[in-house]
Protein backbone atom coordinates (compact mmCIF):
# COMPACT_ATOMS: atom_id res chain seq x y z
CA UNK A 1 0.00 0.00 0.00
CA UNK A 2 2.90 2.23 0.63
CA UNK A 3 4.56 1.91 -3.01
CA UNK A 4 1.13 2.53 -4.59
CA UNK A 5 0.19 5.61 -2.15
CA UNK A 6 4.00 7.01 -3.65
CA UNK A 7 3.18 6.60 -7.20
CA UNK A 8 -0.01 8.31 -6.32
CA UNK A 9 1.50 11.01 -4.69
CA UNK A 10 4.01 11.38 -7.87
CA UNK A 11 1.37 11.45 -10.13
CA UNK A 12 -0.51 14.32 -8.30
CA UNK A 13 3.21 15.89 -8.68
CA UNK A 14 3.43 17.04 -5.23
CA UNK A 15 5.29 15.38 -2.01
CA UNK A 16 3.60 13.21 0.84
CA UNK A 17 2.85 15.72 3.92
CA UNK A 18 -0.10 15.05 5.07
CA UNK A 19 -1.63 18.46 5.01
CA UNK A 20 -0.84 18.85 1.22
CA UNK A 21 -2.91 15.75 0.44
CA UNK A 22 -7.42 15.17 0.72
CA UNK A 23 -8.19 12.16 0.60
CA UNK A 24 -11.38 9.76 1.56
CA UNK A 25 -12.36 6.36 1.16
CA UNK A 26 -16.09 5.99 -0.37
CA UNK A 27 -17.88 2.50 0.17
CA UNK A 28 -19.40 2.43 -3.04
CA UNK A 29 -17.97 0.07 -5.97
CA UNK A 30 -15.53 2.31 -8.27
CA UNK A 31 -17.75 2.32 -10.99
CA UNK A 32 -20.25 3.94 -8.76
CA UNK A 33 -17.86 5.71 -7.13
CA UNK A 34 -16.21 7.02 -10.40
CA UNK A 35 -20.02 7.79 -11.49
CA UNK A 36 -20.67 10.05 -8.81
CA UNK A 37 -16.89 11.90 -8.72
CA UNK A 38 -17.45 12.81 -12.40
CA UNK A 39 -21.65 14.29 -11.71
CA UNK A 40 -20.05 15.72 -8.64
CA UNK A 41 -16.98 17.72 -10.90
CA UNK A 42 -19.94 18.46 -13.34
CA UNK A 43 -22.32 20.00 -11.14
CA UNK A 44 -19.32 22.43 -10.01
CA UNK A 45 -19.60 23.62 -13.35
CA UNK A 46 -16.22 22.39 -14.26
CA UNK A 47 -15.43 20.44 -17.66
CA UNK A 48 -13.88 16.67 -17.43
CA UNK A 49 -11.17 16.68 -19.75
CA UNK A 50 -10.28 13.46 -19.94
CA UNK A 51 -9.96 10.43 -17.55
CA UNK A 52 -6.28 8.79 -18.06
CA UNK A 53 -6.22 5.36 -16.97
CA UNK A 54 -2.95 4.33 -14.90
CA UNK A 55 -4.19 0.62 -13.92
CA UNK A 56 -2.96 -0.35 -17.15
CA UNK A 57 0.92 0.77 -16.53
CA UNK A 58 1.32 -0.23 -13.43
CA UNK A 59 -0.29 -3.51 -14.22
CA UNK A 60 3.01 -3.84 -17.15
CA UNK A 61 5.49 -2.90 -14.59
CA UNK A 62 4.55 -5.52 -12.40
CA UNK A 63 2.30 -3.48 -9.65
CA UNK A 64 -0.81 -5.42 -8.87
CA UNK A 65 -3.82 -3.23 -8.82
CA UNK A 66 -7.38 -3.06 -9.54
CA UNK A 67 -9.13 -0.13 -11.18
CA UNK A 68 -7.18 3.30 -10.96
CA UNK A 69 -7.82 6.21 -12.80
CA UNK A 70 -6.87 10.08 -12.72
CA UNK A 71 -9.77 12.62 -13.75
CA UNK A 72 -8.67 15.83 -15.15
CA UNK A 73 -10.90 18.68 -14.91
CA UNK A 74 -11.14 22.42 -15.11
CA UNK A 75 -13.04 25.32 -16.74
CA UNK A 76 -11.59 25.80 -20.62
CA UNK A 77 -11.59 29.38 -20.33
CA UNK A 78 -9.63 29.68 -16.68
CA UNK A 79 -7.29 27.14 -18.03
CA UNK A 80 -6.02 28.69 -21.22
CA UNK A 81 -6.27 32.38 -19.93
CA UNK A 82 -4.21 31.46 -16.81
CA UNK A 83 -1.68 29.30 -19.25
CA UNK A 84 -1.32 31.97 -21.68
CA UNK A 85 -0.85 34.80 -18.93
CA UNK A 86 1.27 32.42 -16.25
CA UNK A 87 2.74 29.67 -17.86
CA UNK A 88 4.54 28.25 -14.81
CA UNK A 89 0.93 26.71 -14.00
CA UNK A 90 1.07 24.50 -16.83
CA UNK A 91 1.98 20.86 -15.38
CA UNK A 92 -0.56 21.85 -12.66
CA UNK A 93 -3.49 22.72 -15.02
CA UNK A 94 -5.84 20.63 -15.20
CA UNK A 95 -7.25 19.77 -11.64
CA UNK A 96 -6.86 16.48 -10.77
CA UNK A 97 -8.20 13.88 -8.20
CA UNK A 98 -7.14 10.61 -8.34
CA UNK A 99 -9.70 7.32 -8.12
CA UNK A 100 -9.00 4.24 -7.32
CA UNK A 101 -10.46 0.73 -6.08
CA UNK A 102 -9.22 -1.17 -3.12
CA UNK A 103 -11.28 -3.97 -2.25
CA UNK A 104 -15.09 -3.05 -2.06
CA UNK A 105 -13.81 0.45 -1.53
CA UNK A 106 -12.93 3.13 -3.72
CA UNK A 107 -10.15 5.93 -2.55
CA UNK A 108 -10.18 9.74 -3.84
CA UNK A 109 -6.95 11.16 -3.72
CA UNK A 110 -6.03 15.19 -4.47
CA UNK A 111 -3.64 17.48 -3.57
CA UNK A 112 -4.36 20.49 -2.41
CA UNK A 113 -4.64 23.54 -4.61
CA UNK A 114 -3.75 25.74 -1.45
CA UNK A 115 -0.04 24.46 -1.29
CA UNK A 116 0.29 26.01 -5.01
CA UNK A 117 0.21 29.29 -3.13
CA UNK A 118 2.96 28.26 -1.58
CA UNK A 119 5.02 27.76 -4.88
CA UNK A 120 3.58 30.89 -6.75
CA UNK A 121 3.17 33.96 -4.94
CA UNK A 122 1.77 36.15 -6.88
CA UNK A 123 -1.13 37.47 -5.23
CA UNK A 124 -3.16 37.25 -8.64
CA UNK A 125 -3.45 33.68 -8.34
CA UNK A 126 -3.96 33.38 -4.70
CA UNK A 127 -8.01 33.56 -5.16
CA UNK A 128 -7.59 30.76 -8.24
CA UNK A 129 -6.17 28.43 -5.37
CA UNK A 130 -8.38 29.27 -2.81
CA UNK A 131 -11.56 28.53 -4.66
CA UNK A 132 -10.27 25.67 -6.21
CA UNK A 133 -9.22 24.35 -2.81
CA UNK A 134 -12.97 25.19 -1.42
CA UNK A 135 -14.52 23.39 -4.62
CA UNK A 136 -12.22 20.01 -3.87
CA UNK A 137 -13.66 19.88 -0.71
CA UNK A 138 -16.64 20.61 -1.41
CA UNK A 139 -16.56 17.37 -3.93
CA UNK A 140 -14.78 15.62 -1.42
CA UNK A 141 -17.61 16.12 1.33
CA UNK A 142 -20.34 15.98 -1.33
CA UNK A 143 -19.01 12.18 -2.27
CA UNK A 144 -18.18 11.24 1.21
CA UNK A 145 -22.19 12.70 2.26
CA UNK A 146 -23.90 11.01 -0.40
CA UNK A 147 -21.55 7.53 0.58
CA UNK A 148 -23.21 8.20 3.95
CA UNK A 149 -26.85 8.58 3.19
CA UNK A 150 -26.46 5.47 0.51
CA UNK A 151 -25.26 3.20 3.30
CA UNK A 152 -28.66 3.99 5.17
Amino acid sequence: MKTLLAILVLALGMSAHADELMMARITQPFPEAMQMLQDNIRFRDYTISRVQRVDVGLQSGGFQTAEYRIVFFGRPEEIKKLANEHYELIPYLPLNIVIFAEGDDTLILAASPLKLGEFFKNPVLQPYFARWEQDMRSIFNDLKSVDADLKK
